[in-house]
């Protein structure tokens, strides 16, 4: 009968795999090949092109909640014309950020919803018989200051006494017509009817002034008392429909200013699409071949376990209509290399138990329940860093934190259920030796403690590294780290020229052409990957972007798609540092207290802390020793790498805690350094699975991964020798000073 219920298991859990591969192929393929098309993965800006705005409210005082939902419906009812997937929502109590898919006019979108100002319905002459506009050859202009037409009384209405604008198209007897359908509020009626009125008898026009410019001039061929008139005349129902559009947005009740805006290539974000899912499968592979290798039947199960595992992750991404972003991307095969952590942990527990002479069925329940405990502290810690970066990020950072998060949560199920019900089929349908599953050999007690003031000596040099660099570089290049557009503000533009360019070129042959545009000298130009080159200037308006758009276009005949474009404030630039500051601080703190209150015991919680701040330095090094761009990735790398570090510690940590109470009155330096190296494997292997994966995406990712890719490799290394040679030794060191203090 077991043997049955084994073959039952093994043939189910088959079978899902099998299915789930089924469906996820689909959402994998068309997600590569045709984005966007409903069956594959929403994706963000990043990966599917298109426009992100951000806008702040003007004014000294928030805008009412009212206000601000008005104001973001009718946006939504804009951007909605350009893709059904654009979508609008708050942020705080002043900003609004707009996101809108897989559109190729970006800077026609920027240049329509940058300006959302407000429109007016100004009558043809004053109560003096004057003229307040007239058509000087070119277009209709103000012959008044805009003060005194509201003194006047000229102004008949505003935006905001439209309930709708909407293009329509009239079909008379013989000729066919494009106009634009108003409706009115109540105020908005009863001052229109009586302004249309005076106009047709006097035979005069009503203006229609949106952002110090005349939009449309109709005539009035009748009173129009009812709360509903219709502008003719429109040549193209394309140009009724902007009509239409510009009337809509100047109708908002809040003024908004651009503090953030990128446009980025659909072209770029496929080739990362491809790139990041081929690091995926590769890294997927390599990890599934070694665990093979080294745990035989265990890591056969945690094979198939570690299919489960993604096909489950892409699976809810795509159930729950999660939006795919390329930090997004790094989550998942970040969370890839660590889903198998927790199978090494059992796996190394069950070797250790088959070593004690137990049987196989014992051993692998007995694994289970010792290697429990710190599974469950790892991965909350970890998920606590995650949490962080939902809260505290916005955009990619936050698209890294969900699928990080979501992964974590996936693969203690897969390791705790999934690859346990695999291993109990296998050993139920026969496969019982111990020869299939490995004995932990006895290793020599490697002497941690003994050499602790080298290995501090060590650590203290590598975090006096970044403060050095920092000076270095504030010489150098004027900042501390090469801090992004996040950081400082600006705008920057990548392109992909079609060739490789030196140094030289770019700054005779690009240098000159930006310049010419920008009015200004100081560009910084830089060869990014292959072809491509990136191109940091001052904040631009939305005019000189468009500009600069036009002249790189012409001189090297590139399309839309293959420029790239970010404009970020001063205000958004100050938020990202303290957000940097904010996060690392919060992520150590909450560590901090749940590490306290689960080993009850402060120094293990001040031990880790110091290991964690220890491993954050080294990743500045990083950024400080390679001038990699600092932006709202390096709080997610930063944060990354503690929760990875702390999941290492903890292991250590947890095994300290069982020999504190196993060992009896052994000295303290023995209990770190047996509980180091029975935790060896664990910690090597562990860091050599997730190093794979990160490193197939540094290999194989786009620029921007690899810039997020190479300070997690630093940080993994970094992380695994803090856990091993500084984490104990820290809680030993507070362990003699205490005991010193107590002999006083």
């Amino acid at each position: 009968m077991k043997k049955i219920t084994a073959v039952i298991v093994l043939v189910v859990m088959l079978a899902a795999i099998i299915g789930l591969g089924y469906l996820d192929y689909g959402v994998v393929r068309d997600t590569v090949n045709t984005p966007g098309d409903g069956q594959s993965i929403k994706l963000g800006l990043d990966l599917a092109g298109g426009v992100s705005i951000t806008y702040q409210a003007t004014g000294e005082t928030d805008p009412s909640s009212q206000d601000m939902a008005d104001t973001i419906y009718k946006l939504q009812q804009r951007v909605t014309g350009y893709s059904t997937e654009a979508k609008v929502y708050q942020e705080g109590t002043r900003r609004i950020n707009i996101e809108i898919p897989g559109v190729t006019d970006a800077n026609e979108i920027l240049e329509e919803l940058g300006k959302p100002g407000s429109l007016y319905f100004i009558k043809q002459t004053g109560s003096d018989g004057t003229a307040n506009y007239e058509f000087n050859g070119v277009a209709y202009a103000l012959t008044k200051d805009f003060s005194e037409l509201q003194a006047d009384g000229s102004v008949v209405c505003d935006g905001t006494n439209v309930i709708s604008a909407e293009p329509a198209t009239r079909t008379d007897t013989t000729t066919r017509q494009y106009v634009v359908n108003l409706t009115f509020d109540d105020a908005g009626t009863a001052a229109f009817g009586q302004a249309t009125t005076e106009a047709y008898n006097n035979g005069e026009t009503i203006g229609i002034y949106y952002d110090d410019a005349f939009v449309s001039v109709p005539r009035v061929n009748e009173p129009i008392t009812g709360g509903q008139c219709e502008i003719s005349g429109q040549e193209s129902y394309e140009e009724a429909e902007r009509l239409a559009s510009t009337i809509r947005i100047g109708g908002l009740n809040v003024e908004l200013e651009e503090l953030s805006s990128s446009v980025v290539g659909a072209q770029l974000g496929s080739q990362a699409i491809k790139t990041s899912f081929m690091a995926a499968g590769i890294g997927i592979a390599l990890i599934m071949l070694f665990m093979i290798c080294v745990y035989w039947v265990p890591g056969l199960a945690s094979a198939f376990g570690l299919i489960l595992y993604t096909e489950i992750v892409i699976g809810l991404i795509k159930a729950f209509d999660i939006t795919l972003t390329l930090p997004g991307i790094a989550g998942i095969i970040l969370s890839i290399g660590m889903a198998v952590d927790a199978n090494v942990i059992i796996f190394a527990r069950i070797r250790e138990e088959i070593a004690k002479d137990v049987s196989v069925s014992t051993a692998m329940r007995t694994g289970y329940s010792k290697a429990l405990s710190a599974i469950i502290d790892g991965n909350v810690t970890t998920l606590i860093a995650a949490a962080i970066l939902g809260i505290r990020g916005t955009g990619t950072v936050q698209g890294f934190a969900v699928t990080l998060a979501l992964g974590i949560v996936v693969s203690m199920f897969t390791a705790l259920i999934i690859t346990r019900l695999i291993m109990n089929g296998f050993y139920g349908v026969g496969v019982k030796s111990e020869k299939f599953y490995g004995r932990a050999k006895e290793r020599k007690i490697l002497d941690i403690v003994k050499n602790r003031k080298i290995f501090v000596a060590i650590s203290i040099i590598l975090v006096l590294s970044a403060p050095v660099m920092m000076i270095v570089n504030s010489t150098s290049i004027g900042h501390p780290l090469n801090y992004s557009l996040e950081f400082l503000g600006g705008t920057s533009t990548t392109i992909d020229i079609g060739e490789d360019m030196t140094l030289d070129r770019l700054e005779s042959e690009v240098k000159p052409l930006v310049a010419e545009v920008t009015k200004d000298n100081d560009i910084n130009i830089s060869n990014v990957e292959g072809s491509k080159v990136n191109i940091r200037t001052r904040s631009l308006s939305l005019e000189e972007r468009e500009a600069l758009t036009a002249t790189l276009t012409d001189s090297f005949s590139l399309a839309e798609e293959d420029i790239e474009m970010e404009n970020i404030s001063a205000t958004i630039s100050s938020e990202m540092q303290a957000d940097a500051i904010w996060a690392s601080v919060v992520a150590l703190i909450c560590m901090l207290i749940y590490i306290w209150i689960r080993f009850r015991d402060v120094r293990f919680g001040a031990a880790s802390v110091i290991a964690l701040l220890h491993d954050a330095l080294v990743i500045v090094s990083c950024y400080a020793i390679t001038r990699i761009s600092v932006g709202g990735t390096f709080i997610a790398a930063i944060l990354t790498i503690i929760g990875y570090s702390i999941n290492a510690t903890i292991v250590i940590f947890d095994r300290i805690r069982e020999n504190l109470r196993s060992m009896g009155k052994a000295a303290p330096e023995e209990i770190v350094n047996k509980s180091v190296t029975q935790t060896l494997s664990r910690s090597v292997f562990t860091s050599l699975t997730t190093f794979i994966t990160v490193l197939m995406l540094y290999i194989l990712g786009v620029a921007s991964i690899r810039d997020f890719a190479l300070p997690l490799m630093v940080g993994v290394i970094c992380g695994t020798y803090s856990s091993i040679f500084l984490a104990g030794n820290l809680w030993y060191i507070f362990r003699q000073i205490k005991t010193a203090k107590t002999k006083k």
